[in-house]
């Protein structure tokens, strides 16, 4: 399971990203007073220092905390590396707006005009040109400081069809070496000027992996894999037997919770990305921890559901602290949570790679071992 964003505290090399002094879970429980006791009792107040939360004798998961090897601080750096991919070099991003050549291609193609073509925050840019995409029809591109091509679009304006066959144009188009980019992202809403809305139908068209993940050993195996979430579209459908989409949060849970009493062996892969788009990146502090707090009081749900051979690890892919300056994510150590029925937990100490977890997924089903990272499920007894 992945908090999306759920950072822990600056890496050695934050400098190097002008992310010094992040912490976005420290931070949050600075500036909030957190009940979070359910991840209190699993042992999160034992990884780091959160004002109000304290560590306890007896954790119930085995936990520490994870680096990140790769030259990143994306979604997709952070996945692939969850799953053995070292990125060693950053993707290309575009601090000034994508070059006029790709967007003469991108309008040509789609037969649609481009407006915007800067770096902004998704909800501010529909409001600044919204009414002038509801009047044209024009499509509405911009980026970030992640490798994203991003496609606003209102659904009343563009059907979700045409968005994501504009989307998979521009797809197509940003494999070039020149103009790539890690992922796509359609970003349709709805609403009315000055209370425009992003839907739920976002989906993201990511690159190709550059070599196998765990999940396609798992996959080459015969061994379930299920993507609940934006996982799926990260690793391109790869190595994934199914995938379900979800809205928030709450229906993620809701969906884990009923192929949790469905499936019985294999892997269950599950984003929780409100905690990055819908407050990391808006500098919401207060969201950010009552999704927090909603979060927890679901714990006790997902654990009651797992049995005793089951392992239940819940980790993050980035830092993206909401009191932090700027939009962008932070560079961060991640939590690791490790959860068994029925055994209490102990200090796993600090990775140097989230290798590491595909590495002990690869242990616990006995397929081939990524290139980097180690197995820890020796010392979950």
């Amino acid at each position: 399971m992945i908090l999306d964003s759920l950072g822990i505290g600056q890496l050695p090399d934050a400098y190097k990203f002008k992310d010094l002094g992040c912490n976005t879970l420290g931070h949050i429980a600075e500036t909030v007073n957190l009940s979070l006791p359910n991840l209190v009792k699993m042992g999160i107040a034992n990884l780091t220092f959160l004002k109000g939360l304290e560590p306890v004798s007896k954790p119930l998961s085995f936990y520490g905390k994870m680096a990140e090897l790769s030259e990143g601080k994306d979604t997709t750096v952070g996945h692939w590396e969850l799953m053995g991919i070292y990125t060693k070099t950053p993707f290309k991003t575009y601090p000034n707006g994508f070059e006029e050549e790709l967007i003469a291609k991108l309008e040509e193609k789609t037969k649609r005009k481009v407006i915007g073509n800067k770096v902004a925050s998704g909800t501010q840019i529909i409001e600044e040109l919204g009414k002038e995409h509801i009047a044209t029809g024009n499509i509405i591109v911009y980026t970030s400081a992640d490798s994203v091509l991003q496609i606003a679009a209102h659904e009343d304006v563009i059907q979700l069809k045409e968005l994501y066959r504009i989307c998979e144009i521009a797809r197509e188009l940003t494999f070039n070496p020149k103009h790539l980019v890690a992922r796509v992202i359609a970003r349709p809403f709805k609403g009315k000027p000055g209370s425009f809305v992003r839907t739920e139908n976002r989906r993201d068209f990511s690159i190709e992996p550059p070599y196998h993940t765990v999940l396609d050993y798992l996959y080459a195996k015969g061994i379930n894999v299920v993507s609940i979430g934006k996982v799926a579209d990260i690793y391109a459908n790869r190595g994934i037997h199914k995938s379900f989409i979800t809205k928030c949060n709450n229906d993620g849970i809701a969906k884990l919770l009923h192929i949790l009493s469905e499936e019985k062996e294999g892997l269950i892969f599950i984003n929780l990305v409100d905690f990055d788009t819908k407050y990391g990146h808006r500098r919401d502090v207060l969201g950010y921890a009552k999704a927090l707090e909603e979060f927890d009081k679901q714990l006790p749900e997902i654990l009651e559901l797992l049995n005793k051979d089951d392992l239940f690890i819940i980790t993050a892919d980035h830092g993206n602290d909401p009191t932090f300056h700027g939009t962008d994510h932070t560079r961060e150590y991640v939590p690791l949570l490790v959860f068994r029925k029925g055994v209490y937990g102990k200090n796993l100490g600090v990775f140097p790679t989230f290798s590491c977890v595909g590495a002990t997924i690869a242990a616990n089903f006995k397929v081939k071992m990524p290139a980097i990272g180690f197995s820890f499920l020796e010392k979950l007894v």
